[in-house]
This record gives structure tokens, sequence and C-alpha cells, in this order.
């Protein structure tokens, strides 16, 4: 592979002189500026990005650590954020927390360790003092979905109040009394917001939310299938379960099959965070659908905003309901529809 000496001899010009055009420094003549980029051309020359980095302090590269990259929600933000990454001229660097904080820790660490310009993290809990250091110490950071309290980094997430209450109307119309919900863990934001946003849906159409029809899930398919167990057993078990997020959702769907149970004949299904499989199941899954790519975009731009010296701002989405056919809908009146995709253009 070609080094900057193989390109200097290559030009006929010293050494400083070829670093002098790849910095782009003005004091180089027109000449040898454009002997140095045949030569580099001819070569096939890559400048080395770390000795580069040393120089300029700047990696062009983010950081972005997941909760869980085998949540088909977090596959998709992650994908949104390599997008515009790479449009905006900026590599990504991925870590997966796996819902653990320990691990989520490792992660920024190992990133911060590599020099990334800026950070985006989506908490697995809000008690890290890693991040809460990072922050105060004036690394460029954005939070993404979920966010830590108290911390004053930009946050970019969607507002689900809005989606979940048009769910709870949509299932009372329905005729639906009875409504359970499989929590995410109580340490997030977004595991805390929806089960707040849940039980105030039911209060404006006086409903109940009784201790036994509150399951305290993890975000994990097996948390889902546990909690509906339970739910099942009940003397009075619920009509609907409102699963948290789209893996509980899909262990949700397992414990009621292995009951024999149908879905929506003998208990209704919905779930919080669309996914593309929900279409295919059988009966598709009526669903909270966030702006996933758009968050994934956003969330870039405002982390190179910070980086790059302009004022970074929160963004604040909105999330809609899907309407399909797990909760006891007309297939008449509520034809399936797929998720919309939110990625940009390739």
């Amino acid at each position: 592979m070609a080094g900057i000496k193989d390109v200097a001899a290559e030009a006929g010009v010293s050494v400083a002189t070829v670093s002098r055009v790849l910095n782009d420094h003005p004091s180089v003549s027109a000449d040898a500026r454009a002997r140095v980029l045949a030569a580099v051309e001819t070569l096939g020359y890559r400048p080395n990005a770390v000795a580069r980095s040393l120089r300029t302090d700047q990696t062009r590269t983010l950081g972005l650590v997941i909760s869980d990259v085998m949540n088909p929600y977090f596959t998709e933000l992650a994908r949104s954020v390599e997008e515009e990454a790479r449009a905006l001229g900026y590599s990504v660097i991925i870590g997966n927390a796996d819902e653990r904080p320990d691990l989520q820790d490792h992660h920024v660490r190992t990133l911060l360790d590599r020099r990334i310009d800026g950070l985006l993290v989506s908490p697995t809990d809000g008690g890290s003092p890693l991040m809460l250091d990072a922050a105060r110490a004036g690394t460029p950071m954005v939070f993404v979905d979920r966010w830590i309290p108290g911390v004053d980094v930009p946050v970019v997430r969607s507002d689900g109040r809005g989606a979940v209450r048009d769910l709870v109307a949509h299932l009372y119309g329905l005729g639906h009394r009875r409504l359970a919900i499989i929590a995410g863990p109580a340490a997030t934001t977004t595991g805390r917001e929806r089960v707040e946003a849940f039980r105030e849906a039911l209060g404006e159409h006086g409903l109940p939310l009784p201790g036994g029809y509150i399951g305290q899930g993890d975000f994990q398919a097996e948390s889902g299938r546990r909690v509906t167990e339970g739910f099942l057993d009940l003397s009075e078990p619920p009509e609907i379960v409102f699963a948290a997020d789209n893996l509980m959702a899909l262990g949700a769907l397992d414990a009621i099959r292995a009951r024999g149970m149908r879905v929506p004949e003998d208990v209704g299904l919905a779930a919080f965070d669309d996914i593309p499989w929900f279409v295919h199941t059988d009966p598709p899954i009526t669903a909270v659908a966030q702006p996933t790519g758009e968050l994934g975009r956003a969330a870039v731009r405002a982390l190179v905003d910070r980086i790059e010296g302009r004022p970074p701002r929160s963004v604040t989405l909105p999330a809609r309901l899907v309407v399909r056919l797990s909760c006891g809908e007309s297939p008449v009146d509520s034809p399936v529809e797929s998720p919309v995709t939110n990625r940009s253009a390739s």
C-alpha cells in the first residue's frame, strides 16, 4: 500500500507539500497541488485517518449505543442513523447494550477512548454516572428514544401519549373494558411513560387499571410471555393485553397460542412499536407506530450541530395508531396497513 513518501516521490515534491495539499492548505502552488493529486490518484493512496485525527482533533466518527440490536425498532433506528451520518460525512461505530447498564457503560467508555467526535445513546436506565460525567465534561452527546432526567443534553424522541390515548379510545369503542399492560422497565423513561399514558387514557373513559392488570416486563420477548401467562391465570383475565414494546408483544402472542387460545376471539393484543412483522402475523397486530427513521436522522443532525458549533435542539415527534385486526376490529372497517418506511433515499 502506497504511503505519503511514495506520493511525494511520484509528484516530485516534499512530504510536507503532500501533507499541505491533503489538508487543503492555501500555501501550495497550483502546479504542485495538481501533481500531488495526480500522484494520489495514480498510486491509490488513502490518508491515514487516525494520524489525521491527531492533527485536526476530529475523527469524523460518531458513536451510537443502542439498547438492544435484536429489537427491530433499534435495528431500524441504527440504520437511519448510519445513513444520515454518512450523508453528512461521518462514520458510525455501534455498541449494543443488550438492555444491560454495565454493557452500556462499557461501550460508552470504549467509544470515548477511541476519540469519537460525538455520542448518541438510548440509555438502558437513568443511573449512569459515566454519562453524567461525560455530559458535564462537554462531550457532544444526544439522547435518542430514551433519556436520563437531569442530564443536560438534547433529546430526540417520539411522544406516544396521543397515540396511546387513541388506542384506548379505539378499544373502548370496540366494547373492551378489561385492559391490561405489559410494562417496560421502570428504570427507563419509556417504560414509565407508557404505563402513565395508558393509565391516564383509561381514566378518561372511567376505566380502572388494577394492580393485577399491570405486569412488569423488560422489553424482551420472554418477559412478555411470562406476564401474559399470569394475566391468563387470573379469575377474570383481561380482554386486551397491551404490550409496551414489540418483542414483549411477540412473547404475549406465544403465550396465548400456547394455551390453545385465539387472537382476538379469546383475548385481544396490541403493541407499542410497530414492526414489519406485525402485518404478517395472524391476525395482523394493532400497534402504536413511532417515526423511527426520522428520529434517527434528527438525532444525527442534532449531534452534528453540537459538534460543528451550531446550537443543537431537542426534537419530539408524534407517534400514531395503526389499526389492524388483533383487537376484534372488522376487516371491512380496518383494512390492514403495512408499517410506513422512514428510510431516507440511499
